[in-house]
């Protein structure tokens, strides 16, 4: 019984794995391309860790392998991508369908630039604090 439940586990991990380090490369490609990380010399990979720390707390799902977080990682990953697509307004439309409604999307959007500009606030600050002492 425990290796049916393990077989039919497994797949779904490693689905959410999957879905996870995508979110997770994404927002690090999007980091090596934010302006201000670059203007304020913060580590991109430092920032991404950030952002995605904070974003994890304000996504669907209470555990990371809930199934409402990992359709989130999956949606918050192609949200980001969605100005690399070639046809963004069927990525629009697909997203809003993905997050359940325009609503939806638009707060995921918040979240994830509330989560940036929390990170910009708490590492600026960092960087004040090391230079008083």
């Amino acid at each position: 019984m425990k290796k049916q439940l393990l077989i039919f586990l497994l797949p779904l991990f490693l689905v959410a794995c999957v879905d996870k380090d995508q979110y997770e490369q994404v927002v690090l490609e999007e980091m090596k391309k934010e302006q201000d990380v670059k203007d304020y010399k913060i580590d991109p990979a430092y920032m991404a860790k950030c952002v995605i720390d904070t974003t994890y707390k304000r996504m669907p799902g209470f555990f990371a392998f809930d199934p409402d977080r990992m359709a989130a990682y999956h949606n918050y990953a192609k949200m980001l991508k969605m100005s690399m697509t070639k046809d963004p307004q069927k990525t629009l439309d697909e997203l809003r369908k993905d997050f359940g409604s325009p609503q939806e999307l638009a707060k995921a959007h918040s979240v994830y630039t509330e989560s940036m500009m929390d990170c910009y606030t708490a590492i600026l600050h960092e960087g004040d604090a090391e230079e008083k002492t």
